[in-house]
């Protein structure tokens, strides 16, 4: 699922998640939380919520330390909230992590960032290189989260990784694109998977809030919208063995009374 934003994501993962997963046999659930605690960073209070509505594990972005209280969490919950990996090496938690069913199968998940348009870390794509071989050695079913701004580089992450992971999808944007596919060498691809939130907005925010900050170039505090909620994602089917991505449909439901 992508950025869960504030309240009304939250909500709608509480809410809508547990009929998904009966509905598509879903075995392992990803969030990205970066947004969860009043739509800029997490909490323990947010993780703690997502994690009780069925998620398996958080992955994040540029809004991780937002909220400094998630720092004791992550201490005691390395295994269940990820930072990205490009990050520099002293940096709090970790960029990857794993999954592992009851039955012994082990889905790893890959933290990245960005570059473009965003703060300047260690290069995602030699980042993840070794990361992979890493991961490969336990698991051939790698799922990475590619959080950025720029289309252009999720898109060549996307490439750079086809037929080492099992799927490369985006997050950041809060905006969900219609561009799943099978990549060539079996990766499942999507630019940006959307966000879980509120569509009567600026990517979750109030819209009068960003439209001031636009016409008058002056601070205007952000607050979360809270119509049209939705959950949105990706539903992926991977091959147990190969690794290789045999589907990927996009999930896009409403949370009815919003």
């Amino acid at each position: 699922m992508g950025d869960v934003v504030g309240r009304p994501g939250l909500q709608a993962v509480r809410a809508l998640l547990p009929r998904l997963k009966a509905t598509h046999g879903i075995e392992v659930t990803v969030a990205n939380a970066e947004n969860s605690d009043q739509g800029a960073g997490i909490s323990p209070e947010t993780a703690d919520t997502l994690l009780a509505s069925g998620v398996d594990l958080l992955t994040s972005g540029n809004h991780f330390w937002s909220k400094k209280s998630i720092l004791p969490w992550l201490a005691s919950h390395p295994d269940k909230l990820l930072r990205p990996a490009n990050y520099p090496k002293d940096t709090p938690g970790k960029g990857h992590g794993v999954v592992e069913l009851p039955d012994g199968r082990v889905l790893g998940v890959i933290n990245l960032e960005g570059r473009v348009f965003m703060r300047t870390h260690d290069n995602p794509f030699e980042v993840v290189q070794g990361l992979v071989e890493t991961m490969r050695a336990r698991t051939p079913c790698i799922l990475v989260d590619m959080h950025c701004e720029a289309s252009s580089e999720k898109n060549a992450m996307g490439v750079h990784l086809d037929g080492r992971v099992s799927a490369v999808v985006g997050t950041h944007t809060h905006v969900q694109t219609a561009d799943e596919r099978i990549l060539p060498g079996g990766t499942a691809f999507i630019t940006d998977v959307g966000m879980c939130g509120p569509l009567d907005s600026v990517i979750g925010m109030k819209k009068e809030q960003s439209v001031a900050r636009f016409l008058g170039q002056k601070h205007a505090p952000y607050e979360v919208a809270e119509r049209l909620v939705y959950l949105q994602g990706v539903v992926l089917d991977i091959d147990d063995t190969t690794g290789r991505g045999r589907a990927i449909e996009r999930v896009r439901v409403h949370l009815p009374g919003t």
